[in-house]
């Protein structure tokens, strides 16, 4: 179960980077409520996991789903730029998270 957790923490990441993008330095309220729900439920489930996760494999797969569920948004949604550099960095990311939960015990 604590891997379940860990992925949903790691997609309310996404939710709540996004919405800190829309909420324009907290100046629009639903943006920054959004936010702050998604930072909180995110925060608490990733405590969940890490309650049996070991604490480097927890948080790199939580940052690591993060950082890339933040690109594919800003690719998809926000218009960002796609190319071979940025792509290949997501990759080597994603790569890492594999080799994370790999060679955890759990």
């Amino acid at each position: 179960m604590a891997w379940v957790y860990l992925l949903i923490a790691g997609l309310l990441e996404v939710v709540w980077a996004y919405g800190m993008k829309l909420s324009a330095g907290f100046t629009e309220l639903g943006a920054s409520i959004l936010t702050i729900v998604a930072m909180l439920m995110s925060f608490g489930l990733l405590a969940v996991a890490m309650k049996s996760l070991p604490l480097g494999t927890a948080y790199t797969v939580w940052t690591g789903i993060g950082a890339v569920g933040s690109f594919a948004v800003g690719v998809a949604v926000l218009g960002e730029a796609v190319t071979a550099t940025r792509l290949l960095a997501a990759a080597l990311i994603l790569a890492g998270l594999v080799l994370m939960k790999l060679s955890s015990p759990q």
